[in-house]
């Protein structure tokens, strides 16, 4: 069977296999923790995942790029991370560093850094590929746990900067902010307060602070990409641009508080300063809820906030600046008034914490008073998409309307089309992947472990319960980020587009009208139920569960492919019209095609016939112009030039040849000279000084007559071209 199966399902149906999870699982689960937390001990590195042992308080390695080959020795291959100092306290999160060198083990009553070893070798294992390696772990902020023992961490992060060394951010139940470098884990390097001192004084019984039996607590916080720093918030000295990240952080009543964080710039102005509450648009009566519990910034600009509370709700928050309005204007004597931005509520999503079963012969489903934190997790490859886990189950969400807004918050002002896309879009995608808690009567079975795998044969989300059960469920390829362009790829206006991409990409297409018909509201999720094995649920609720099953499957399955069918058939009969109307449409016009051909060609002989009766005409019309011209009693102007020229050109050549004679006879005479004077020597003559006088001065004569012919010889032979 498996060899029926393609790569991507080999290796999914391989990990639940492996010999570490076999392993956990026959030790069986730890006890559960009291409260119950959102636990998270699963994260992948470079093709590997790694999962936290408590008991043994290491870290086990399963190599994913190794399962669901030929070699078998993938399901048993792993190394175990042991810590030099395990951590003291339980670990509910392990979380990866920016730069994948450290990992922080939090615990709600300390934290732990362990730094990852080195990795080389043939398949890029720890050290080599050892089977046990032993880590570094560096405590943070240990003594001021120890010291406060009413003390518990809430939220811990890293700070997301790579460039600079690792520093780790934590929230506490003190209301306050603290930062630590690795290189100073005992001290902070930055503090920031959430509340007044005097506030935090006036207790309660059990040393619960009013703000916090009010809600006036911070619960969470998450940082945003890098931007730059407004101009006022800088201040009157801010002159050069600063780069800082947005430090977003969540209170229980709902409250959204803003500050900037630059470790690498002093503190000037409102930098590092505590900004808000970040007014809410539309405004609700219950400032969207009470219970509020995660907060996640979407990696784009502007800036998008999900927030949820433990009710299941979902708020997708748009952070724009803030617009001055009368309540500002009021409050215009505090200077920070106008730098507080604002968060535009775009949708609200609810998810089905625990499933809706309909009560005996009633259609509408029991209202469920289940809550539970949830836990927001970042999508590793797609920025429009995220995820939640909480304590009955898994949910996947895309936003696909985030291309959409940039395109509208990018136009004119004037530009009303991108407005209206942008309401015309589709809401969000919400998958309901696995759920824990099917029936009222069964406790949760909680997330141990929670991953997403991008890089490897499709995004696949990874789950480990706490029975360390590994489940493995491709996610929806609807919310995928756009492909980057080649470099060898350019915009060209010029090139034609097929009018099928044109019809498939427009707005109005038919695969988009059976997409929006087939889109389902619910999804019958993968159902785990818990580690009680001999209770067994009641007839009734196992009943609701089959008829809500049902249900949806009619509702949202087989009702909606029947209205899609329809489309399809419709749309064919339709399409069968065109079709014979477009093949009589074509038979037409083959035969106007063959009829023009057949013209094409007639007239095509009557142009080379008429082509060469105009060159006979052409020809008899020279020869007529000739015989008229040559039969002339006067001789033409031209013909009077050209006749006194070659008189001219005959006169030239007498003279030239006459000179051409003298010149060969001078030449035979010098000659016979050369020949005397190398004849044997006779008596020397001695001429007196008036007759050498004479001599030179005939010689000298004849050399410039000379030389005056044979420029003139020159002359005649440019002249004549000779």
């Amino acid at each position: 069977m498996a060899a029926e199966w393609g790569p991507a399902e080999q290796w999914r149906g391989a990990l639940p296999q492996h010999a570490v999870l076999s392993r956990l699982r026959e030790r069986g689960p730890p006890p559960a923790a009291r409260p119950p937390l959102i636990r998270n001990l699963l994260f992948g590195l470079d093709g590997d995942l790694l999962l936290w042992d408590g008991e043994r308080s290491a870290l086990h390695t399963i190599g994913l790029r190794r399962l669901g080959g030929p070699d078998a020795a993938g399901l048993s291959r792993s190394q175990t991370l042991l810590c030099i100092n395990p951590p003291l306290f339980e670990v509910f999160q392990a979380l990866l560093s920016p730069t994948q060198h450290h990992v922080a083990l939090i615990g709600t009553k300390g934290l732990m850094v362990l730094e990852l070893p080195k990795r080389w070798g043939k398949n890029s294992e720890f050290e080599g590929g050892k089977s046990t390696v032993n880590c570094s772990t560096t405590p943070i902020a240990e003594r001021f746990f120890t010291s406060s023992t009413s003390l518990t961490l809430k939220h811990a992060a890293w700070y997301p900067c790579e460039t600079l060394e690792p520093h780790i951010v934590l929230l506490t139940s003190d209301n306050t902010v603290r930062f630590y470098s690795l290189k100073v884990p005992q001290t902070p390097i930055k503090v920031i307060a959430l509340s007044d001192a005097e506030e935090e004084t006036l207790t309660i019984n059990k040393g619960r602070a009013y703000t916090a039996s009010l809600g006036e607590t911070a619960v969470a916080f998450d940082f945003g990409p890098l931007v730059p720093v407004p101009r006022n918030i800088l201040g009157q000295r801010g002159s050069e641009e600063v780069l800082a990240y947005p430090l977003y952080i969540l209170y229980e009543n709902g409250e959204t508080f803003l500050t900037y964080i630059s470790l690498l710039q002093k503190s000037t102005g409102n930098l590092g300063k505590l900004l808000g509450p970040l007014p809410m648009h539309p405004a609700a009566e219950d400032n969207y809820g009470y219970d509020a519990c995660a907060v996640l910034c979407l990696p784009c600009v502007p800036n998008i906030l999900v927030i949820a509370t433990e009710s299941g709700m979902l708020y997708h928050c748009v952070v724009l600046d803030g617009e001055e309005d009368d309540e500002q204007s009021e409050k215009s004597w505090d200077p920070r008034s106008d730098l507080i931005p604002s968060l535009y509520v775009f949708e609200c999503v609810e998810l089905e914490l625990a499933l809706k079963l309909a009560s005996g012969d009633e259609e509408e489903p029991l209202e469920s008073d289940f809550s539970c934190p949830i836990k927001l997790h970042r999508d590793p490859k797609c920025p429009s998409r995220y995820h939640c886990t909480h304590e009955a189950g898994v949910h996947s969400v895309g936003l696909t309307w985030i291309n959409k807004l940039h395109k509208f918050l990018g136009s004119d002002e004037e530009d009303k089309d991108s407005l209206q896309e942008l309401g015309a879009e589709q809401k969000c995608f919400v998958e309901h992947i696995l759920c824990t808690k099917p029936l009222p009567c069964r406790q949760p079975a909680p997330i141990r472990g929670f991953w997403i795998v991008s890089d490897i044969l499709g995004p696949t989300m990874i789950c480990i319960t706490n029975t360390y059960e590994c489940i493995t469920r491709p996610l929806l390829s609807t919310v995928h980020p756009a492909s980057p362009p080649l470099l060898c790829t350019r915009e060209d206006e010029d090139v034609a587009m097929s009018p099928l991409r044109i019809l498939a990409e427009s707005h109005h297409s038919f695969e988009k009208h059976i997409r929006s018909i087939l889109q389902r509201n619910s999804a019958n999720p993968l159902l785990l139920k818990s580690a009680d094995k001999d209770a067994a649920p009641p007839p009734e609720e196992c009943l609701q569960l089959l008829s809500r099953a049902t249900q949806v499957f009619r509702e949202e399955y087989i009702l909606k492919q029947d209205l899609a069918k329809e489309e399809i058939q419709q749309r064919v009969k339709l399409l069968w019209g065109q079709k014979k109307k477009q093949l009589e449409d074509l038979n037409y016009c083959r035969e106007e095609r063959k009829s023009l051909r057949e013209m094409a060609e007639r007239l095509a002989d009557k142009y080379e016939e008429a082509k060469e009766k105009q060159e006979d005409i052409m020809n008899r019309m020279k020869k007529v112009l000739r015989s008229f011209h040559s039969q002339l009693p006067v001789l033409s102007d031209s013909e009077k030039d050209m006749k006194k020229e070659l008189q001219t050109i005959h006169d030239q050549l007498q003279h030239l040849s006459n000179a051409i004679r003298q010149v060969k006879m001078k030449k035979e005479y010098q000659q016979k000279k050369m020949e005397k004077g190398t004849s044997p020597r006779k008596p020397s003559i001695t001429l007196s000084a008036y007759q050498s006088k004479c001599i030179q001065t005939v010689l000298k004569e004849e050399g410039e007559h000379i030389r005056e012919m044979v420029k003139q010889i020159n002359d005649i032979r440019s002249h004549v071209n000779f």
